[in-house]
């Protein structure tokens, strides 16, 4: 049987007092796309740098199309393309000389830098903007190019590291659409996102990480299957009536809370909802809101870690800045073999 194309076998990384990852296992098949979901600070970056040669692991092992990550470092690089959180793109020079630049890097032909160079510059819509310098590009520009640059020597596996964080709602969706592209045409990918949408359109199967651990993994619906068939979904003018409601409701389910809203995941819906609103009205508390719905991988989300995806910056934990220690002391994503 045909090894899968990047293996985690029980990697663990510590920052001085903070285990950023424990014993994370997972595998990505051939032509296949991994969701690595989990919210800042959760160990995913860290994860992408220990699986792209950048960082060595503490313990456990990984292998990329059968390499080992710590002791064939240089034929992985060869092997990969990485697109980083924040695009890393030479802003003095042309987009059309970035792409150049990264084709001498791993060892193209002249001609075949030049002929790559105006397929990715059309592929992702920047053939117009080519020779302009970027530091002039916008910043979906430049997420655009920094991906084009992972992929001009046409790696076999590609790790994309959130790579929609701050695009608007268009340019996720142009980007999606050649992530997608990319895989139909064979490509292994690692994606790592905040965005349950993301994971939920563009990944095969998902690995929900939190605090360094794996905590969950399988496909949208699987996990989604694992909550109930059904949400109930309740509004609430402010935090103290979500709580209170909270405690009614608790013979119905398990309730989770995001605020100001509170959900229970149950197998009869109407049922439910019927008692629900009974329950709600002999305690006097009253919702500004009801639903009734189909689960998310949002519930799922809330309901294995206690906190949504996208967390806020006052939220975010220690873990987040042994997460991002590896760029502080200059870590830079290597486009392929140099």
């Amino acid at each position: 049987m045909t090894e899968p194309a990047i293996v985690a076998d029980g990697i663990g990384k510590r920052f001085g007092d903070v285990e950023a990852l424990c014993n994370v296992s997972f595998d990505v098949p051939h032509g296949t796309v991994l969701g690595l979901l989990g919210p800042n600070g959760a160990g995913k970056t860290t994860a992408v740098r220990v699986l792209t040669t950048l960082l060595p692991s503490d313990s456990g092992s990984a292998r990329v199309l059968g390499l080992d990550v710590a002791t064939d470092r240089q034929a992985v690089r060869a092997s990969i393309g990485l697109a980083g959180q924040y695009a890393a793109v030479d802003e003095v020079v042309t987009a059309r000389e970035n792409l150049q630049l990264v084709g001498r890097l791993t060892h193209m032909g002249k001609a075949d830098i030049a002929a790559r160079a105006v397929e990715l510059l059309d592929q992702f819509n920047l053939a117009d903007a080519a020779d302009r310098q970027v530091k002039t590009f916008s910043g979906g520009m430049r997420r655009r190019l920094d991906l084009a640059a992972a992929l001009v020597h046409r790696p076999p596996v590609l790790f994309l590291d959130e790579p929609t964080t701050g695009l608007d709602p268009k340019g996720r969706g142009d980007l999606w659409l050649t992530i997608e592209q990319l895989v139909e045409d064979g490509t292994t990918l690692l994606l790592t996102t905040q965005y349950l949408e993301e994971a939920d359109r563009l990944a095969d199967r998902i690995v929900v990480i939190d605090h360094g651990t794996v905590i969950a993994e399988g496909t949208s619906a699987e996990l989604k299957g694992r909550l109930g068939s059904t949400v109930l979904e309740f509004g609430f003018a402010d935090r103290d009536h979500a709580g209170r409601a909270a405690g009614v409701l608790e013979s119905l389910g398990s309730p989770t809370l995001d605020g100001t809203l509170l959900r229970i995941t149950v197998d009869d819906g109407g049922r439910s909802m019927l008692a629900a609103v009974r329950a709600l009205d002999e305690a006097g508390v009253e919702p500004t809101t009801a639903a009734l719905r189909e689960p998310t991988l949002d519930d799922v989300f809330l309901t294995l870690t206690g906190h949504p995806a996208e967390m806020t910056a006052d939220a975010e934990s220690d873990a987040d800045t042994a997460d991002r220690a590896p760029a502080e002391v200059g870590a830079t994503p290597d486009r392929g073999a140099a």
